[in-house]
């Protein structure tokens, strides 16, 4: 078998399983284990895999630049936010992440919601202006603009000084071995640090989020309360529930 031919054999499980065992693999395939990790290589530095110890899982599409992922999923990302906007009751301390479906779910906010809402996020912080009885707070650091949100030390010290009711988090990937990942260790970082500032802490996972990773861990699953999703009933859904997972569904 040509090596292209093997990688897109490779795809094709990952697509249909979910994961790749590279040795399973490669005693499917009586090729070198080697070889198979070498092929899987070229398909992370393609972007086409997320590398994980013994093979490899559905690279997440939510790595892409801020202005491509507001293209990406918009009617999912609605249905999750409009979902995600029932967990903020009236009065409640709310920390927002940023990104493309949190700023849906400040969309989804009833206009005369009596909140607070801390945020990381400006790109967030502005959009809420027109939510005249929610009182914003930002958060102030160094500018990540892969997700328009504020990172690095100066934004984890601010942190420290919240105490919020509920977070809703954004990930890039929601996996029930992964667990809930990012594509940037300051990023990660940040969100542990506000979720360790909160009562409760659910995720904000559009359908194309779940069964996916990306290279940097944010939590384990059983740090949150839940999932918040719209995904089809699939295996990567069943593999969350059956780990345990609250979901609600959008």
């Amino acid at each position: 078998m040509l090596s292209a031919q093997r990688r897109d054999l490779l795809m094709e499980r990952l697509r249909r399983d979910g994961r790749l065992v590279g040795r399973d693999v490669a005693a499917e395939l009586g090729v070198s284990d080697d070889m198979v990790r070498r092929d899987l290589r070229e398909l992370a530095a393609a972007g086409l895999v997320q590398r994980v110890y013994g093979g490899a899982l559905p690279v997440s599409p939510a790595v892409a630049d801020y202005a491509s992922r507001r293209s990406v999923a918009e009617d999912s990302k609605r249905r999750v936010a409009a979902a995600a906007a029932g967990l903020v009751t009236p009065g409640a301390v709310v920390v927002l992440d940023g990104g493309t479906t949190a700023l849906a779910v400040v969309e989804a906010l009833p206009r005369d919601l009596r909140a607070t809402v801390v945020t990381h996020s400006p790109t967030i912080a502005v959009a809420l202006v027109d939510h005249p009885e929610i009182d914003v707070e930002i958060l102030g650091g160094r500018l990540f603009r892969h997700s328009l949100v504020a990172c690095g030390a100066a934004a984890v010290e601010a942190a420290a000084g919240v105490r919020a009711d509920l977070f809703l988090l954004g990930v890039t990937g929601v996996h029930a071995e992964a667990g809930l990942t990012t594509g940037d260790r300051d990023e990660a970082a940040m969100k542990r640090a506000l979720a360790a500032r909160a009562g409760d802490t659910w995720v904000l996972a559009s359908s194309e989020k779940i069964g996916a990773a990306s290279p940097f861990e944010v939590l384990p699953l059983d740090a949150v309360a839940g999932v918040v999703t719209d995904a089809d009933d699939g295996p990567a859904l069943a593999a969350l529930t059956d780990a345990g997972v609250s979901v609600v569904r959008a």
